[in-house]
């Protein structure tokens, strides 16, 4: 009897298989907005400053 219980409960916790349509959707949606907001935030000004700051250290920046 608790071995039937047993397998319910975990048959109830793992008995998804993936996202259905309406899941994908949204987090596709979620993805793009993502990357659109880490877009704007890195070619602002001040984050595309330091980026080339950090870049230009790492380049000229001797080893040894």
């Amino acid at each position: 009897m608790s071995q039937a219980i047993t397998r319910r409960a975990i048959l109830a916790i793992t008995g998804d298989d993936g996202m259905s349509t309406t899941e994908y959707a949204i987090g596709t949606l979620s993805a793009a907005a993502f990357a659109a907001l880490l877009y704007v935030i890195v070619s602002g000004d001040t984050v595309s400053g330091a980026l080339e700051d950090l870049f230009e250290r790492a380049l000229n920046t001797s080893v040894g």
